[in-house]
């Protein structure tokens, strides 16, 4: 996580975790009633993002901020049009969250980095993971143990507990028209939509390739053969021109500043243990 998570490639899959968690029906109620994604949906993303970095390069206060979300989550309650009643922190939806953002992992290495990851990888990576749920205090009878086990888990629940929602459905339309931020005054609006349509547009057909095929049926969305061929190839472009930015623009501000500050805690250590005695 520490070498990959915090890369700017990350918010190409975001899109594809934030999809899979508005097709469960708590999830789904909830955002539907109390998220700002239709309003403000760039501010949305980069608060997200800025959290996630927060669990992996935050040190001793990413537990801090796992513990925000949990408060910040137990009032965000909703009942639905059929009366059914859904609590944000149910232990289903809650682990759902993070298990999404596994899979978001995994893909996000097999189209958009130099090469997929290896089985053992896959399995390292999901045993770290194990960690970051229970710093978000997720019911250990919603974590499997292996990344074996968590595949056929996320598999069984995409195929049978997933449902396509007007809240997805709204929010793929958001991805590919980004509204005007509220801060921006309305005369910006003409130009903001043609500098964002482009992004909005790649951001789009990032998550829907990313999407399993199980989801994108529920959804009523085709994927051919030839949409496969055009991400395979804007992945091996942005695999390829990545690792030549700098450091300071591959990576999110948090997670570049914690890897600096933490290279020259490794210097400063060296620098101690081999001082004059």
């Amino acid at each position: 996580m520490w070498d990959e998570m915090g890369l700017i490639t990350f918010s190409i899959t975001a899109g594809t975790a934030f999809l899979l968690q508005t097709m469960e029906p708590t999830i789904s109620a909830v955002v539907d009633e109390h998220s700002t994604f239709r309003t403000d949906a760039v501010g949305r993303a980069v608060r997200s993002i800025a959290s996630v970095m927060m669990w992996v390069y935050g040190g001793d206060e990413a537990l801090l901020e796992a513990d925000r979300l949990r408060e910040m989550h137990k009032t965000l309650n909703t009942v639905d049009g059929q009366g059914v009643r859904h609590t944000a922190l149910s232990s289903g939806p809650w682990a759902w969250v993070l298990l999404t953002g596994t899979y978001a992992f995994v893909e996000g290495a097999e189209y958009f980095s130099r090469r997929p990851l290896t089985e053992d990888e896959k399995e390292a990576y999901y045993q770290e993971n194990l960690q970051l749920m229970r710093n978000f205090s997720v019911a250990e009878k919603e974590i499997p143990d292996t990344y074996a086990e968590y595949i056929r888990h996320f598999e069984d629940v995409v195929e049978n507990h997933l449902v396509p929602t007007q809240t997805t459905r709204d929010y793929l339309r958001l991805t590919k028209s980004l509204p005007l931020p509220p801060a921006f005054p309305r005369v910006l609006l003409p130009l903001w939509r043609a500098l964002t349509a482009p992004v909005g547009r790649l951001q789009y057909f990032a998550t829907i390739g990313t999407t399993p095929e199980v989801a994108r049926r529920k959804l009523g969305i085709e994927w051919t053969a030839k949409d496969e061929r055009n991400l395979r190839a804007l992945g091996w472009v942005i695999a390829r021109a990545v690792p030549l930015l700098p450091e300071r623009l591959r990576y999110f501000p948090i997670a570049y500043e914690a890897r600096r500050l933490e290279r020259d805690r490794q210097r400063l250590r060296k620098l101690i243990d081999l001082r004059p005695r």
